[in-house]
């Protein structure tokens, strides 16, 4: 069993869920295991799961004209990641995914997610959440990321995540937030400065 995938669901219902349920969800996935910078989801390839992290991290991200990444999401322990555009309606993706060390997750396809909100009515109710969860924090994300100033983003999103912070290479956060590297260094040492007085 994997209690942190539990305990996860259980923190987005907001209950405990019958140990029935959660094992007939847990049928569905299997577990896989994969490198550092193992490609879970490529931009123009329909991408047919989504991934439990139980262990490592992984990013999305998309190429821009110049070939350069731009980070999308982020995926370490006790998070899920997808291209959920392509997931749901079968076309070719738009983001790519790849892991940031080597990992270990739980993986869901496309007729194993319909099966769990078909035949396991908690889990419907799950994935509605987390889902309508995800929406509600892009859009929140995208508000900031036009209205306030790159300080104000960097220190709002180590509050929110303070364990990306930690975990996540510094330049992908600087990608995530729509800064240059140079500029979240800058923003870091004045932060620290700041606390230090």
């Amino acid at each position: 069993m994997s209690a942190l995938l539990k305990t996860r669901v259980e923190q987005t219902l907001g209950q405990a869920i019958p140990l029935t349920e959660f094992n007939a969800f847990l049928d569905l996935l299997y577990s896989k295991s994969f490198d550092k910078k193992s490609v879970l989801a490529e931009e123009g390839k329909v991408c047919k799961n989504i991934y439990f992290f139980q262990k490592g991290s992984a990013y999305s991200y998309i190429l821009d004209t110049k070939a350069e990444k731009h980070a999308i999401q982020f995926a370490l322990a006790g998070y899920w990641i997808s291209d959920l555009y392509s997931f749901f309606s079968g076309r070719p993706g738009k983001y790519n995914i790849e892991t940031l060390e080597p990992s270990e997750v739980l993986v869901l396809n496309k007729q194993q997610f319909e099966a769990a909100c078909d035949t396991i009515p908690v889990f419907n109710r799950f994935f509605r959440i987390l889902i309508q969860n995800a929406y509600v924090s892009l859009q929140f994300r995208l508000a900031r990321t036009n209205s306030e100033d790159a300080e104000f983003r960097y220190r709002e999103f180590s509050s929110l995540h303070p364990d990306f912070v930690q975990n996540i290479p510094q330049y992908l956060i600087a990608s995530y937030l729509g800064v240059k590297p140079q500029s979240l260094s800058r923003i870091r040492k004045a932060l620290l400065k700041s606390s230090a007085k």
